[in-house]
């Protein structure tokens, strides 16, 4: 009976990955096969967008301490600079996600660049006014156009390639990811240096460089014709009938393990300005990068990896969990002994850069291009949440109880490790 339900599972599973319609396998592979150094540039094109997106937070985290000094405003007031980006972008994901799937990526992704650097200048001068009103109403303009960054970027990323090119793109994109986790405070650090909220006015030269990038490196597919709204909405909503369970799981997956990752780091960041160890500024920005090193080399190595191998996939999923699930329940009785602490987090991170790209390639090829937009951006809104709920969640259970943060973030993995054990189920081989 339980051989017949799995099988079931599978073939259900395997048909939910062979919807692309015959031009669009035909476009990907005629793609695909060009290779070559335009593949190489392409595929950095598509790196830059994920990495501007996380220069968006991780450059601020460095400076907010001087940023309240400078304000005048509270621990929690400069905390919501982080999560008024995160919070407005996760929000606005799915509505962007529709935009492009009926206009066209790069349609999106372009003009989200330039607004998203225009907010960093009025960011810029609200910090030269002092006023916080400003910064914020800025960074909430920044957050709705990040929505068309990053999520479209995976989108993209969907429709250019197939196979083991694909999953090596897009293990690419989440080490650009982690990559931009591990320069940002490095970078924010030193511009600091100059003046606290040069970070903001730094935004539009990176943005610049990606929106170039963008323009001359990325040929999108041609789109399809454009469907009515209404018919649109009834095929997001067969997907989630069909294939909702694992979708949903995989879903909760991404945004868990990000919250984790940001919640831990900020929880590290924290604790070093602390005594004994009073360590801040670009020293502090190095230390941070440790962890995600270890997520930025193991995504990428990932995504080069897994390929369409399900069940390659779905060991490296339940590994990473798990070795999430371990590392983050040894800190409950090591967080004090920092060294033990920090390579700890370290492992955690690991197991998260076995998780995403895993992840990441399943949603980005469970749908139809024509509906992947929404999917992606369904899936980068809740990992969004989990970012913007990370620091303010482990700020107030740092207050209670050290422990506490360690006992709640380990046993949210060990749940969802039996999640993902039990409703995702890919075949050996996903087409």
């Amino acid at each position: 009976m339980e051989k017949t339900k799995s099988r079931k599972l599978n073939i259900t599973f395997k048909s939910d990955m062979e919807h692309e319609d015959l031009s669009t396998s035909n476009e990907k592979k005629s793609k695909t096969a060009s290779g070559g150094k335009g593949k190489i540039w392409e595929f950095i094109a598509l790196a830059t967008i994920p990495m501007v997106l996380v220069f968006g937070n991780s450059m601020l985290v460095p400076v907010l301490p001087e940023m309240q000094r400078a304000l005048k405003i509270s621990t929690f007031q400069s905390s919501l600079v982080i999560t008024i980006f995160s919070l407005a972008a996760g929000i606005f994901i799915p509505v962007i996600g529709y935009l492009s799937d009926r206009y066209g990526r790069k349609v999106i992704i372009i003009p989200a660049l330039i607004v998203y650097g225009a907010g960093g200048i009025l960011a810029g001068f609200g910090a030269v006014w002092n006023s916080y009103s400003i910064i914020i109403i800025a960074r909430a303009i920044q957050g709705i156009a990040a929505s068309g960054t990053a999520p479209i970027a995976m989108a993209l990323v969907g429709d250019l390639y197939s196979g083991g090119t694909e999953s090596k793109a897009l293990g690419l994109t989440e080490a650009s990811n982690g990559a931009g986790k591990v320069l940002s405070p490095i970078i924010g650090s030193l511009l600091a240096l100059i003046v606290w909220y040069a970070s903001f006015f730094a935004f539009p030269v990176f943005c610049a460089l990606s929106l170039l990038a963008v323009l001359f490196l990325i040929k999108e597919p041609k789109k399809n014709q454009k469907q009515k709204l209404s018919e649109y909405i009834n095929k997001i909503k067969q997907v989630f009938k069909e294939k909702g369970r694992w979708l949903i799981t995989s879903f909760l997956a991404g945004s868990l393990g990000l919250f984790i990752l940001f919640g831990v780091l900020f929880y590290l960041s924290n604790i070093l300005e602390e005594k004994p160890y009073n360590i801040d500024g670009v020293k502090k920005s190095f230390i941070l990068a440790i962890p995600l090193l270890g997520l930025v080399i193991t995504s990428y190595t990932t995504g080069s990896l897994i390929k369409k191998k399900g069940l390659l996939i779905r060991w490296l999923m339940n590994i990473g969990l798990l070795t999430m699930t371990l590392s983050l329940a040894a800190t409950i009785f090591f967080f004090k002994n920092i060294y033990v602490f920090i390579g700890l987090l370290t492992i955690s991170s690991i197991g998260t850069g076995l998780l995403l790209p895993c992840l990441n390639t399943m949603i980005t090829g469970a749908v139809q291009k024509s509906e992947r937009g929404m999917i992606t951006s369904l899936y980068n809104s809740l990992r969004f949440l989990g970012v913007a709920a990370g620091p303010p969640l482990f700020g107030w259970m740092m207050e209670k109880s050290d422990r506490l943060v360690f006992i709640s973030v380990s046993s949210l993995s060990l749940i969802t490790l039996c999640l993902v054990f039990f409703l995702i189920k890919p075949p050996r081989e996903i087409s």
